[in-house]
């Protein structure tokens, strides 16, 4: 798996705890995409990717499945 390249933004404040539980689980982006797109939510590679980086809003139906996806609660996500 590369290494993130870029700083992380400031659109989200999930994104980095995101890409740390997917690397813990040794999931790959594409696998978890279709997790997500299997529970109704439709994004695409570039737009995981720029959530991870936190260039991205997420809003709360993507919060919930991927809280599901990644078997975390949404608070851990949320890191509170």
């Amino acid at each position: 798996m590369r290494t993130r390249q870029q700083a992380l933004g400031d659109r989200n404040i999930i994104g980095a705890r995101v890409e740390q539980r997917r690397r813990e689980l040794h999931i790959k982006q594409k696998d978890l995409l279709t997790q997500l797109q299997i529970n109704g939510v439709d994004l695409n590679a570039s737009g995981l990717s720029k959530l991870e980086g936190q260039y991205r809003l997420v809003t709360d139906m993507e919060l919930k499945c991927i809280a599901q996806a990644l078997d975390v609660s949404v608070n851990w996500l949320l890191n509170i």
